[in-house]
Parts: C-alpha cells; structure tokens; sequence
C-alpha cells in the first residue's frame, strides 16, 4: 500500500489510537483542519518554548496517528505541542509539527528521526520549522501612519507585537511588516485582515508572508550585551486564581483618528470608547485581585535583525506565585531609551497575560 497516496480509511488504525487515548488519558483537540495535542499537556511545568524549538514533520502515512506519532518523539525529549494536519476524510494529512522545550531537543529529534522508517517503504522527513510570524500588508494608503495602525491592527486581530512601514520605488502606497506572537497568531491574521480593511475602511490590500532569517539565541548574544535591566512593575489590572479560564472578549475600540481620515473610516465619534488599560496594567490589577505581589521583570537585550526589529530576553517574577515566567519578544527601535523600555515591557506583560490564559 503506497503510504502517501491510499484514500481508505483503516479503521484498525482507527481503533488503535482509541484504545491509546482512553489508555493513557492523553488529550487531543480538533481545530483549523489540525489535531492538537498539548500547548503545554497538562503535565507540563516548565516555561513555554522559545524560537527553533519546532520540527515540520513531512513523509507521514496516511493512517499513522497520535498513538504512534507521540511516543515516537517523545522520545527526542519533552514535547510541549504536536499538531497534527487532518482531513475531512479521518486520514491524515502527511505532515505534522512538534513542539520541543529548548532547541537542543529539536536538534535531538531531526538527529534521531529523520529517516526513520515508521512502516516499510516510508520514511519520515524530520526538519527544522521556519516558524513564520511575520506578515507584510501592501497597498496601505500613503498617509498612513505607524502608531495609528498598529493600534487598528491590534483590534481587528489577536498577537500583534509589533509593525514597521515601508515605502520606496516598486511599492504602491506603503507596505506594513507586522511581527505576531505565534505562527498560528499569524496564520489567523492571515485568514481575517484582508476581509476586516473591507468590511471598516472600504480599502483592499494584499496580504503575503513576510520572510526573515532569524538567528538563534546562542548565534547572536552579543559578548558585551547590556546588563540586565529589572523594571518596577508599571501602572496597575482579570484573575491569577482561575488561569485556566478564557479571557474575556475584546470589546471594539475606535480605530485612531489619523488613520480613520487616511481610509475614510468611521469618526471616534460614531465608536464606543476604548478601555484604558494596558497589558502592563492589566497584569498588575491581576495581580492585586488575587492577593500576590506586583510583577518583577527582568529584560535584556538579545538580539536584532535585518528588518529591524530587535529582540529582548525576558523573565517576570510573581511574588507568591511558584513559576517564573520566560520567553523573548520583539520592539522596534523607539525615540528614547525610555520609550523602548516602555514597549518592551508592555509586550512582556502581554505575553504573560496570554500564558495565564492558557
């Protein structure tokens, strides 16, 4: 049986990985065409992982399931995600994506796993993700400006951190590349943004995927980098006690009054106002409902990249809360030494935000 190309569903196979949920309580969620497993599994302790922690695993038979395809590369070390593609037929789609907890254990796996052979005649293909994150949004109108659509960006989608403008010969009107959270952040985007400009602004635009070669944390740590820098917890705001809870949703802001007139938008006027809290203030009004200390964070310089954003190491303490939480961000360069630090930690906050939201 060729194992890319079969379109019967065996329901052995089926009933195999059946008798392995129930066998090892394990959990898999339907979502977007995939199947996931963890993000992070419920018995996961550690931080969530940073970049080159993900493997694209191609090659897969159609009729392989999470009962073999988990403990497989668990065997590589702790998985934090497996993502599973799926079609509507029960088979899967050939491929799948493994999330580790530290880039030496993807390294691991692509060692150990590429070339095996899961059943005769097909062997898997285990490489590196490219993890994409980045959209470039064309044909904006001329007048637009940085700060006003970032904040447009960030009530018609979720994960946005950060934008550069781009203009010059080849480019009609200006381009926007936009730096999301995740991949997933980014592939909803991707989805809605084209339809949203419709829908508020009666603007078309083009959306495509950004491409940046992003080094790893080892290759680009400067010898000589700043020393860190421990920020007071700024301003002050929904419930450390219940994490486990959805955030509430986002009520509609008004888009800012300069990009409204650059797109012929709706007036702040015909809106309903815009909450005033930020990530930052809402992580400390979070923690002071739940009785715990302020947040202490903790941010250094990392690295930078051609398309000029810069990246920022960071770990946030929660006095009488076990975990430290830890990751890396992005910012643009600001003004101001204060007004970078100022960006930099508001997208800390978000990102500790989310993870208690998980």
């Amino acid at each position: 049986m060729d194992c890319k190309q079969s379109q019967v569903l065996n329901l052995e196979r089926v009933q195999a990985l059946e008798t392995w949920l129930k066998a090892t309580n394990v959990k898999l969620t339907q979502v977007n065409g995939q199947r996931k497993y963890g993000g992070p599994p419920e018995v996961w302790y550690g931080p969530a992982p940073g970049p080159r922690c993900e493997v694209f695993i191609s090659q897969i038979p159609r009729d392989a399931y999470e009962d073999l395809l988990i403990p497989l590369f668990s065997s590589a070390g702790p998985l934090w995600e497996f993502r599973l593609m799926m079609n509507f037929s029960g088979q899967n789609r050939g491929f799948a994506y493994g999330k580790y907890d530290s880039p030496a254990a993807a390294n691991e796996a692509i060692r150990l796993l590429h070339g095996h052979m899961l059943e005769p005649g097909c062997r898997l293909s285990v490489r590196r993700s490219t993890e994409k994150r980045h959209l470039c949004i064309g044909e904006l109108p001329a007048s637009s400006r940085q700060e006003d659509l970032l904040k447009v960006l960030r009530l018609m989608t979720d994960g946005v951190e950060r934008m550069s403008l781009k203009a010059g010969p080849g480019i009609e009107g200006v381009s926007a590349i936009v730096a999301f959270s995740s991949h997933h952040a980014a592939s909803m985007a991707k989805k809605v943004l084209v339809e949203e400009f419709k829908k508020q602004f009666a603007l078309s635009v083009s959306i495509r995927w950004h491409c940046t070669v992003k080094p790893s944390l080892e290759e680009q740590l400067s010898p000589h980098k700043p020393p860190a820098v421990v920020l007071p917890s700024p301003l002050k705001p929904p419930r450390l006690t219940q994490p486990s809870q959805a955030p509430p949703p986002r009520m509609p802001r008004p888009p800012p009054l300069g990009f409204c007139r650059a797109v012929g938008g709706p007036s702040p006027s015909q809106l309903p106002p815009p909450p005033s809290s930020s990530p930052a203030a809402l992580l400390r009004e979070l923690c002071e409902a739940s009785g715990v200390g302020p947040p202490r964070y903790e941010i250094r310089f990392s690295h930078s990249v051609p398309d000029g954003f810069l990246y920022f190491a960071y770990e946030v303490r929660i006095p009488g809360v076990a975990a430290t939480f830890s990751g890396l961000v992005t910012t643009l360069p600001g003004p101001s030494a204060a007004a970078l630090q100022e960006e930099a930690c508001r997208a800390v906050a978000q990102h500790v935000l989310q993870r208690l939201h998980r």
